[in-house]
């Protein structure tokens, strides 16, 4: 520090107390929005701060560049900081709000030295092994050259649990690299799994050398300079990618071990954990957005008998997966139903329903040919074979969507409603083994309704009768109460015409979680970011992320 060259200032300076941008979704990211986010300069948080190593005296010595970034967090001597395990170790100084434009008796908050270290024993030091899912450590401060203690001036961060894989998360710290402003960054990103590892990983460009045990935040209030924290810097290869320089970083999830070692550190304790490491059952991961950039199509239903809603998906490739559903709007495991093959590849549209009247959700299957096919309890008898109700050749070519419901002839899931070529809307009722059921005109052909590009059904409202959802080629979102054989329903808008919406590229509705009702909207977007819009009624539901963009 008592090194550094005067910076130059920053090349933007962010109100600090402003509110964090919303984060776009599989509705809103466009290919422009998709690029990689860039790390921003911004006047930092008072709670989060740099680590100084010094030899002798801190306020004599030549300060050495900071190395790492750290945060402080609760405890109860109010004394506390979380950084990676690789930055302890060895005689330093943490500050807060740590400003470049001031030496260390300057700084606005203070500086703390470090008096000790709580790292897991069995943590190795920059390793490219499992045992870098250990790469935490926090550091106990002695009161400032006042007298105070660190968390008195500055505040503190909550510690929470890190909720899964995918997450939204603003990354905080100071590099030491490419940083001639010598100043605070932040990056709001989404996280996603990191394969092999108890980790999470997130992409933006900037996070050079410097940032490691900086914070992850799920919730910051700028103003106050604190928040939630669910990650810090570190991990494999000590937090960052040597391939990839700056753009890649990871983050250990924060769990058991973590909470563990927070418990001694916050007691003055030192423990031994052994000597090995077991690496905790690894969450479920359904992919990366990459890959479902080629989901073509998607079907809910209770597939594997369970009562937990699952989610059937087509390739583009005519391979078609079974993901199997927890209960709780996650899903636990993917099983193939069908490897690639060209007959899927000719499936021009899908849905799940009760058809046949076995234990297991059915789907219905509509042929570019016009051959129309239910292929009952798919989830124990497969793909093969099936009911025929149409052969190709049939008008059925001219079905291009079609969503089945419980529209108010019965309890079970057996209606079917229909989107033709020409704009004519049509309910079939009673749709099984016998054939397509009652047939109710609800719209003549007509302009309108050709525009409709995605269509599907749920218990958005509680009613008796299922909703009608419609996305319009213009963006424009629909959603038609109570529809039945004497009409569509009552029209609400959810989303405005040339709303960012047109990047929902396919959707299905279903009963993801524990409240029975298929009214949790899946959406997979145009960069492959899926999201469940859980709970939606006349508005979209609480967002969840199931796979991140690409």
């Amino acid at each position: 520090m008592a090194s550094a060259t005067d910076p130059a200032p920053p090349a933007r300076v962010p109100n600090p107390s402003a509110e964090a941008q919303p984060r776009p979704s599989a509705w809103t990211r466009t290919s422009a929005a998709a690029d990689m986010p860039t790390a921003e300069h911004f006047l930092g948080l008072k709670s989060v701060g740099t680590i100084f190593t010094y030899s002798t005296d801190p306020t004599t010595d030549t300060m050495h560049a900071h190395k790492c970034s750290a945060s402080v967090v609760e405890s109860p001597d109010r004394n506390l900081i979380l950084t990676a395990g690789h930055c302890s170790g060895g005689k330093a100084v943490f500050v807060p709000g740590y400003t470049a434009e001031y030496p260390l008796d300057k700084q606005p908050y203070g500086f703390y030295r470090v008096s000790d270290w709580f790292v897991d024993n069995r943590y190795v030091h920059d390793s490219r092994k499992a045992i870098s899912d250990l790469d935490f450590a926090f550091g106990r401060l002695q009161p400032s050259q006042t007298g105070k203690e660190a968390q008195d001036v500055v505040g503190a961060n909550k510690l929470v649990r890190t909720p899964g894989y995918l997450n939204q998360s603003t990354m905080v710290g100071y590099p030491s690299s490419h940083n001639p402003e010598d100043h605070a960054v932040r990056c709001p990103t989404q996280t996603e799994a990191l394969p092999g590892f108890y980790q999470i990983q997130a992409k933006c460009r900037g996070m050079w050398g410097g940032v490691s045990g900086g914070p992850w935040f799920s919730k910051v209030d700028w103003a106050a300079g604190s928040g939630e924290i669910i990650g810090n810097v570190g991990g494999y290869n000590g937090g960052g990618n040597d391939a990839n320089a700056d753009w890649l970083t990871y983050s250990p999830m924060h769990g058991d071990w973590f909470f563990r070692l927070y418990e001694e550190a916050k007691k003055n304790q030192h423990a031994s954990h052994g000597t090995s490491y077991d690496q905790p059952p690894l969450p479920y991961s359904m992919g990366s957005g990459d890959t479902w950039t080629h989901a073509r199509l998607l079907a809910s239903g209770e597939y594997t008998g369970d009562e937990n809603g699952d989610l059937i998906v087509v390739w583009t490739d005519g391979e078609v997966t079974l993901y199997t559903g927890d209960g709780n709007g996650g899903f636990t495991g993917e099983r193939r139903l069908a490897a690639p093959n060209d007959t899927w590849k000719e499936v021009k549209s899908l849905t799940g329903g009760n058809f046949s009247g076995g234990t297991g959700s059915d789907l219905l299957a509509v042929w570019n040919s016009g051959e129309v096919r239910i292929l009952p309890d798919v989830g124990t008898q497969g793909l093969d074979g099936g009911i025929k109700l149409a052969d190709a050749g049939s008008v059925w070519s001219h079905a291009d969507q079609i969503t089945a419901g419980d529209f108010g002839t019965d309890k079970y899931v057996t209606d079917l409603l229909v989107r033709w070529s020409d704009g004519e809307v049509t309910d079939y009722t009673a749709v099984g083994d016998k054939g397509f059921g009652t047939e109710h005109q609800l719209l003549k052909p007509n302009d309108t309704w050709k525009q409709a590009t995605l269509v599907t059904a749920g218990d958005f409202t509680g009613g008796a009768n299922w909703d009608t959802l419609v996305r319009w080629s213009d963006g424009r979102v629909s959603q038609f109460q109570e529809t039945g054989p004497g009409g569509l329903g009552k029209e609400v808008q959810m989303a405005e015409p040339r709303s960012v919406r047109t990047h929902g590229v396919v959707m299905t509705a279903g009963s993801y979680d524990s409240n029975g009702r298929p009214d949790d909207l899946v959406v997979r977007g145009s960069d492959g970011e899926t999201t469940m819009y859980a709970h939606t009624g006349a508005t979209f539901g609480a967002e969840r992320m199931l796979v991140a963009p690409k």
